[in-house]
């Protein structure tokens, strides 16, 4: 028989107090990426999720170069505290006259449009951590915020684990935040942090996808052992498994051949189970016992209520078994399944 998702389910986030829904809003587009977005465009995706019953909200200084956490915080302002979560992430301050970052842009194209004259700056240490904090509030507008990740701390992690960890161990300590968390888009050093950091959350971006499965060596056993729910990000790996034509991209980059080839196979095995591929792809994560809930970015109402549908979308058991077949993805790869059916 198949079956579907509900993405307003809610699941306690591994041994802390917050309950996100299965089904969260990522910010990202809201702040430029790839193209420009009203502020009123903006407004109305923020509202359109909380209307679907989306209550986790994931956003960054980077994203936008702060354009993305003034948007959403506009609309968070107006709603009751308790009934969101809010996510949002240090390791980068905002910096005006700061030279810009080249690994935020692709042969020499900004991947933000329309930001303030401002641009990111790494700073893990502890002061910079607190600091990013504050303005993050001011920001947003609002007093609390529910998760911290590290972010992107790819070439600093010694700096993270002293500075940034310890700042935010503090802040959960006096109950100022409830999760610590990381996000990254690569599980070798989110192994590290949950070796060697007392971490609630992962967010892991692009490495656990229809068709990037790498997080599932040794970073999702990882967390079902010692009990790290995982937030899966960017699981159309940043375009192409939302429509895996020529020129789409794969990790915000043009994607190469192979992997439009074999994204393009993924869509032909789903398109005969009358599937989108979209549909199987922003479920596909939740099939892990380690994922909690799934972030997809979104730019306006119309792609809120699309994700929505996808993730409601009624898939059967047969298409998984054929993707295995077809090693697709790999024999161990667990199929989702509806809350209370899940493993």
């Amino acid at each position: 028989m198949p079956l579907s998702m509900n993405p307003a389910d809610r699941v306690r986030l591994g041994r802390t107090r917050v309950s996100v829904t299965r089904l969260g809003l990522g910010t990202a587009p809201l702040g430029g990426l790839f193209q420009p977005v009203a502020d009123d465009e903006a407004r109305a995706t923020v509202e359109r999720a909380y209307a679907a019953g989306l209550r986790l909200f994931d956003t960054a200084p980077l994203y936008g170069y702060g354009l993305a956490e003034r948007r959403l915080g506009r609309v968070l302002r107006a709603k009751p505290r308790p009934d969101f979560v809010l996510a949002t992430k240090v390791g980068r301050l905002l910096r005006a006259g700061a030279a810009p970052d080249p690994s935020q842009s692709h042969r020499g194209e900004p991947f933000y449009k329309g930001t303030p004259a401002l641009n990111p700056v790494f700073d893990f240490s502890y002061d910079g951590v607190m600091t990013s904090v504050t303005e993050s509030l001011d920001r947003l507008g609002l007093d609390t915020i529910d998760i911290l990740h590290i972010h992107d701390p790819d070439a600093h992690f010694d700096e993270a684990l002293r500075g940034a960890y310890r700042a935010l161990a503090r802040l959960r300590g006096d109950g100022t935040i409830a999760a610590v968390g990381v996000g990254m888009n690569q599980p070798g050093m989110l192994v590290r942090f949950a070796k060697e950091a007392d971490v609630d959350c992962f967010l892991l971006a692009g490495r656990y996808t229809l068709l990037d499965q790498t997080a599932l060596g040794e970073l999702l056993p990882l967390c079902v052992a010692r009990h790290i729910p995982v937030i899966a990000g960017g699981v159309y790996n940043s375009g192409i498994l939302a429509d895996p034509r020529p020129g789409a991209t794969f990790d915000y980059i043009p994607a190469p051949p192979d992997l439009v080839g074999r994204a393009q196979r993924l869509e032909a095995a789903c398109r005969r189970h009358g599937v989108p591929l979209p549909a199987a792809a922003i479920q596909f994560p939740l099939g892990h016992r380690a994922v909690a809930a799934v972030l997809t970015g979104c730019r306006s109402p119309a792609e809120v209520e699309e994700n929505v549908r996808l993730f409601r979308h009624e898939i059967p058991a047969a298409l998984w078994e054929d993707l295995r077949r077809e090693r697709l993805i790999a024999e161990g790869v667990p199929a989702p399944e509806p809350e209370g059916r899940r493993a």
